[in-house]
């Protein structure tokens, strides 16, 4: 059986999507200016990797496998990826339009998000997990780049106050913050579980 609060404590904090593998950067600097904009997308992606943790691992290990083609993983994964992200669209924007009109660009953006493939590969190929233990990585790596999101967008809120030099300001001051931030996330690293 498999540590299962040992993979969500892993994926949270220890091996975060984010500041730790270096996964989903562009909705990371593009999307966390403002933390409302950066919890909507978070949550967004969070619901559409969980999901999506599910549905891989099944076509991976009921489709794939069985067939011989498990050279086909990136393509299919892409496949199903972004087959979901449509279909949720398509039922969001049926069943409540106001949702729909909040999440704006950000759910077609999740399709494109590195982060969801990256977290299908490591269920299913890198490590190798069970269905359960494939779910609970893809919720708690979500809740991961929640975290991450969130931390980003609340210093980039406060450094508005701030007057830095005109070459840091915009990009260059939130890589920086980045920077400390992924470098406060590897203190997390010697954690045993």
């Amino acid at each position: 059986m498999e540590n299962l609060l040992g993979i969500a404590i892993g994926a949270i904090l220890i091996n975060n999507i984010v500041l730790t593998k270096f996964l989903g950067l562009c909705p990371f600097f593009g999307v966390s200016t403002r933390l409302k904009n950066a919890t909507t997308m978070g949550l967004a992606v969070t619901f559409v990797m969980t999901a999506s943790s599910i549905l891989t691992w099944l076509v991976y290990e009921y489709l794939l496998v069985p067939l011989h083609i498990q050279y086909m993983r990136i393509v299919v994964f892409i496949l199903v990826i972004a087959s979901f992200v449509q279909l949720t669209e398509m039922f969001i924007k049926a069943s409540s339009p106001t949702l729909h009109r909040s999440l704006g660009i950000y759910l077609p953006l999740i399709t494109t998000n590195c982060a969801i493939l990256g977290v299908t590969l490591m269920n299913t190929v890198v490590e190798g997990y069970s269905l359960i233990a494939a779910t609970v990585n893809g919720v708690a790596t979500g809740v991961g780049f929640i975290l991450a999101l969130v931390l980003m967008a609340g210093l980039r809120e406060r450094l508005e106050l701030a007057d830095p030099p005109q070459a840091f300001q915009g990009l260059p001051l939130a890589f920086i913050s980045a920077a400390l931030l992924a470098l406060a996330f590897q203190g997390f690293s010697g954690m045993i579980l």
